[in-house]
């Protein structure tokens, strides 16, 4: 058994989306993604005194060819497709979407968000998909933070919430297109933690908050994405402070990438058939009640 080594760092520097400022460690312009993971994106919003939540947040959109999965770290999302589902999750839930060969769909708050603070802060993950299942019927899952599958560890109070992929015997509620775990970790003031990682998946952590010291690295702190190396089989850490942060481990695609937009297929061809296919309607339409 061999540690792995931190190999780059990414800072999650705030980018400009369409007027709302999130954290974006990757991409990066020199690195397109952590195959098979594309983009994440953590975002800490606090609504308006008087704004209406059916009306904000994010509205209909197309995607397909990949995951976008959505962590609700506070408050809560309500989201809604084309394809019928319509649900609120809450802070500790989970919700992935596969969007398949298309599906439109929102993000908004949930009607009661101002009766639970007012406040959201959200991460959202874009998980590529092989080409073999691109055009997949799409499929959506949300889960409540009781639905997830929990791994404690010996402190007795650090946990991850298992979401994605086996660990040791346990298994999580979403089973993927192609090999990953996905865990979100809590961990507590000098706790050690030894994480495994399967032989073969690139793995990296997206580090939400608190401070960590890594074994062979140093300290680690909030908002930086860590990639570790290929070599090793195992992470080794110890809380300095209490700490959230997500595990992504998966095995590479080692397929070629076009994307544009809410699209992430193979070539620009298919790009532009998901383009087309969008706007004739063939990815469903969503018409949004109050």
């Amino acid at each position: 058994m061999k540690i792995k080594n931190v190999i780059k760092t990414f800072p999650a520097d705030l980018v400009d989306m369409g007027g709302l400022p999130v954290r974006q460690p990757i991409p990066t312009q020199n690195t397109e993604q952590i195959d098979p993971f594309l983009l994440l994106h953590h975002a800490k919003i606090t609504l308006p005194k008087h704004g209406i939540p059916h009306k904000m947040g994010v509205g209909p959109h197309p995607h397909r060819g990949f995951s976008p999965v959505t962590f609700v770290l506070k408050g809560g999302v309500q989201h809604r497709d084309s394809f019928g589902n319509k649900k609120d999750i809450y802070a500790g839930g989970v919700q992935w979407m596969n969007a398949g060969k298309g599906i439109v769909h929102s993000e908004r708050p949930p009607k009661n968000i101002y009766e639970i603070g007012g406040e959201q802060e959200i991460i959202q993950l874009w998980i590529n998909t092989q080409k073999a299942n691109k055009m997949d019927i799409p499929f959506y899952i949300g889960l409540s933070k009781e639905e997830i599958p929990v791994v404690k560890f010996a402190d007795g109070n650090s946990y991850a919430q298992l979401i994605a992929g086996n660990y040791h015997e346990q298994r999580g509620v979403i089973s993927p297109n192609s090999p990953m775990l996905i865990m979100k970790f809590e961990v507590y003031p000098d706790a050690e933690i030894k994480i495994n990682i399967p032989s073969g998946f690139n793995s990296c952590f997206y580090q939400i908050d608190g401070e960590l010291n890594i074994n062979g690295f140093g300290k680690t702190e909030g908002l930086n994405l860590y990639q570790f190396s290929d070599e090793g089989d195992f992470l080794k850490l110890k809380a300095f402070e209490k700490t959230q942060f997500l595990l992504l481990a998966g095995k590479p695609i080692n397929e070629p990438l076009a994307t544009y937009g809410p699209f992430v297929m193979n070539n620009q061809t298919e790009i532009m058939e998901a383009m087309r296919d969008y706007n004739m309607g063939k990815m469903g339409i969503l018409i949004e009640d109050e």
